[in-house]
C-alpha cells in the first residue's frame, strides 16, 4: 500500500476550473514517484516484483554485481580431522568487498507473523557490551533501525604483519603499544516475509559516503528466496555457490573472485 498525493482538484481551496492538462501532469508526476519508490523499495522477496539487474545467485540470496565489487563465501566447518583441521563445511555468509570496506550478508528464517530484528538488535547490543567490552548506539538508517558498535580489536603481531603498510601507518602508536584499537561496526537488518536479512559493515564505509553508497545499493538490490520448507526461526537459510565460483565457471568473470573455502577472510563480527 502506498500513500499518494491528492490530485490538485482535491486540494482544499483548489479552484474548480483546474484544467485537464494540470490533472494529467499531476497524475504523471504521481506515477513517476510511485515507480521511483518501487525501485528504491528493496531488499526484495523473490515472490514480489523487483528490478531485473545482474545478480550472483547464492541460492537463498541473489546479490547485485557492480564494478569494483569482490565476493567471498565464508564457510563453517562441519567435519574436522584429528588435529582439528576442517575437512568439510557449509557456506554460512557472503562477504561483499569494495575498496577498503566489507559487508557480511546472512539470511535467516523468521516467524510468519513477526520479525526478529528488534530482538536480534537487543541481543547483539548486550553481547557487545557485556562480553566484548564494547559500546553500542541505536539509530535510524536508510533501512530503519540499526546498531552502531565500537569494539576493541586485537592488534597482535600476526595481524599487524598481514596488514597493508598504508593501513598500518594510520594506526596511532599508542594503539599498537597497547595491543588493541577501537573498531567501528555497523549492523543493519530487514525483516521480510518469513526471513530476516542482516548486514554487518566495517571498514572505510563507516565514514566514507562514496564507499557506503555502493554497499547500500548492493544491500537494497538483494533478492531473498525463502523457499517453502519449514525452518525454525533464526536458522540460516541454505546458501549455494554461484556457477561463477565453480571450477567450470569463467574465472575471468568481471567482479567475481575465486576462493579457498577455508581461507579466512577479513575479520568481521558474525551474529548467529
Amino acid at each position: 500500500m502506498a500513500f499518494g498525493r491528492r490530485r490538485p482538484a482535491e486540494e482544499a481551496g483548489q479552484s474548480a476550473d483546474t484544467s485537464d492538462e494540470q490533472v494529467e501532469a499531476a497524475e504523471a508526476a504521481e506515477a513517476e514517484t510511485a515507480d521511483a519508490a518501487e525501485i528504491e523499495g528493496g531488499p526484495w522477496d523473490s515472490e514480489e516484483a523487483h528490478p531485473e539487474i545482474q545478480r550472483l545467485d547464492f541460492g537463498s540470496m541473489q546479490i547485485p554485481v557492480a564494478p569494483g565489487l569482490g565476493f567471498q563465501v565464508n564457510f563453517e566447518a562441519t567435519q574436522v580431522d584429528e588435529e582439528g583441521n576442517p575437512l568439510d563445511g557449509r557456506p554460512v555468509a557472503v562477504l561483499v568487498q569494495y575498496g577498503e570496506s566489507a559487508m557480511q550478508l546472512q539470511v535467516f528464517a523468521a516467524p510468519k507473523r513477526s520479525g526478529i530484528w528488534e530482538d536480534v538488535r537487543r541481543e547483539t547490543a548486550r553481547d557487545i557490551t557485556e562480553e566484548a567490552g564494547g559500546q553500542t548506539q541505536e539509530g535510524e538508517g536508510p533501512f530503519g533501525p540499526e546498531l552502531l558498535a565500537m569494539v576493541p580489536a586485537a592488534l597482535t603481531e600476526e595481524v599487524l604483519a598481514e596488514m597493508p603498510a598504508e593501513v598500518k601507518e594510520q594506526i596511532p602508536a599508542e594503539f599498537i603499544e597497547q595491543g588493541w584499537a577501537p573498531q567501528i561496526i555497523r549492523f543493519l537488518g530487514v525483516d521480510g516475509p518469513r526471513w530476516f536479512l542482516q548486514a554487518v559493515v566495517q571498514g572505510a564505509a563507516i565514514e566514507d559516503e562514496e564507499q557506503w553508497q555502493v554497499l547500500e545499493d548492493v544491500f537494497r538490490g538483494i533478492v531473498v528466496s525463502r523457499g517453502d520448507a519449514p525452518m525454525p526461526p533464526r536458522d540460516l537459510l541454505p546458501l549455494e555457490i554461484p556457477k561463477e565460483f565453480s571450477e567450470g565457471g569463467d574465472e575471468e568473470e568481471e567482479n567475481v573472485q575465486t576462493f579457498d573455502p577455508f581461507e579466512r577472510g577479513p575479520e568481521i563480527t558474525e551474529v548467529r
